[in-house]
């Protein structure tokens, strides 16, 4: 057997890195198959010798994530340890601490994933951004929250929110109320980030004043939307006709994010989704950025991962068959 030890000054770091019940240091001994014990200031480590060298690695990235602010749990162990096998933790560890801004609730919103902070860096740098990923890869909340910032420090003047889903006319003119309320159903994941960052009585605030606006798909044509943030959300479901309209609506000092999960196309069959075209025609133009996210930058439940893992299984058995 083979050990190595770690020191660690802080206990509030160790009581952190070994979570409820040491539950995160169990997952951690589960998956490498070492022997993690904590003596004085130091974490001992004993195992395999490869085994211990990444667990050494997994912790020492764990730290990097604790001193960012990160309260540790399954989803970050398991992401921090599929890293270590690729031999990629160093790049979380040079992850910037950089917050994107704060809830309501006094809670630092920040990148969780390698893929997330690709995707914030890209949404800082590009006039337009298109996000593609399966479900929980905060595609959605990190485009809101970048654009909540923009807004609270007067880089625009409103935020737009649209999502192709609006345009189902027959659906919509069964739901009661107006206009406002019948696009209301499909842009809740949308309102509840705004919420999220906002709290809701500034939310209302700021609808009432017109500084977050839902603007339907079908009802932007001809407009010009200058000193904007707008968000598309569920672009998987536009068509290219819709695709165009929506990004030709750029106007001047005005951010684009276009999010999606071009797995999950709901369009009839014959249509091509506006996303997947999207991604193919704008590809290499300047000030534009596709960033694709992936299974590994889900943060929502673990089986959610589990589940987004299971489909792509599905998809390529089906391809490989030719099915």
């Amino acid at each position: 057997m083979y050990e190595e030890s770690i020191h660690i000054d802080r206990f509030d770091e160790t009581v952190s890195l070994f979570g409820s019940f040491d539950e995160n240091i169990k997952l951690l001994e589960n998956e490498l198959g070492v022997k993690v014990l904590y003596r004085g200031s130091e974490v001992k480590v004993t195992g395999a010798a490869q085994d211990v060298d990444k667990a050494l690695r997994a912790i020492n990235a764990l730290l990097a994530l604790i001193n960012r602010g990160e309260t540790l749990g399954e989803l970050n162990v398991n992401y921090v340890l599929n890293l270590v096998n690729e031999n990629k933790e160093d790049q979380l560890c040079k992850m910037t601490a950089d917050c994107i801004c704060i809830s309501s609730r006094g809670r630092p919103i920040r990148p969780k994933t390698l893929g997330q902070e690709k995707y914030v860096n890209a949404m800082k740098n590009n006039t337009i951004v298109l996000g593609v990923g399966p479900a929980g890869t905060g595609k959605t909340f990190l485009a809101v929250a970048m654009a909540v910032t923009a807004l609270r420090a007067k880089e625009v003047n409103r935020i737009i929110l649209t999502r192709p889903a609006v345009e189902a006319g027959e659906s919509l003119g069964f739901l009661p109320g107006d206009l406002q309320h019948k696009v209301d159903p499909y842009l809740r994941p949308l309102y509840d980030a705004l919420m999220e960052m906002l709290g809701n009585e500034n939310f209302l605030k700021q609808q009432e004043r017109g500084h977050i606006e839902v603007a339907p798909l079908a009802y932007m044509r001809g407009r010009t939307l200058d000193d904007s943030f707008i968000i598309l959300d569920e672009a998987q479901n536009t068509t290219a006709q819709q695709m165009k309209m929506f990004l030709t609506r750029l106007g001047f000092n005005s951010k684009m994010v276009v999010t999606g999960d071009i797995t999950q196309i709901d369009l009839p069959s014959g249509k091509k989704s506006g996303l997947k075209d999207a991604i193919k025609i704008l590809k290499g133009i300047e000030n534009i950025s596709t960033v694709r996210l992936s299974e590994k930058d889900v943060v929502r439940h673990k089986l959610v991962q589990d589940i987004v893992k299971a489909y792509e299984k599905n998809e390529e058995a089906k391809k490989k068959h030719g099915r």
